[in-house]
């Protein structure tokens, strides 16, 4: 298991001990989207929903999702998060609503897992409030796009290259 940071040498599944790293400022940042149709990406952006403000609502989902990763993904850390921001773009030509959640924290592990909770977790609040009108909405594209801190340093989703978009390999962080 070789590379699997989350088995021991027996393969068992396991909690990492984090205790000896160092506490250091984190940050991830995820992004997603949910297309839809035009019709319902109208009504959320005039706020004519009959439900209320979807992306508000939204919002407040991401933000609560990220602070209880832990007990959603089983062997993620509970963190003390010091910030979490959701923002929302609508993509009219696109049909869309495009989410990108920062999360920060100090502490001896990342934040990675509550960054793409807090995306997956508001687009699934956007398709649960307009699923009466719209049920053939699809999430798309969720995925971590940055990491800073912690011992391997930077990760940036590179734009060209690998066909998923990734970076070779961590950046140094200075």
């Amino acid at each position: 298991m070789s590379g699997f940071t989350h088995f021991d040498e027996h393969g068992q599944a396991h909690m990492v001990d984090v205790g000896n790293k160092e506490i250091t400022s984190r940050q991830a940042i995820a992004e997603g989207r949910i297309t839809m149709e035009a019709e319902t990406l109208a009504m959320i952006a005039a706020g004519t929903h009959r439900k209320g403000d979807v992306l508000g609502i939204a919002r407040i989902a991401g933000i609560m999702a990220a602070k209880k990763t832990s007990e959603l993904i089983p062997l993620c850390h509970p963190l003390a998060l010091t910030r979490v921001a959701l923002d929302f773009e609508l993509q009219t030509a696109a049909s869309a609503v495009h989410c990108t959640a920062t999360v920060e924290t100090r502490g001896q592990t990342g934040v990675e897992m509550e960054a793409l909770t807090a995306v997956q977790i508001a687009l699934l609040t956007i398709y649960d409030m307009c699923k009466a009108v719209d049920r053939g909405m699809c999430m798309e594209g969720i995925r971590l796009m940055e990491k800073h801190g912690g011992k391997s340093g930077s990760w940036i989703r590179h734009p060209l290259g690998h066909p998923m978009g990734d970076s070779s390999g961590p950046t140094s962080e200075d």
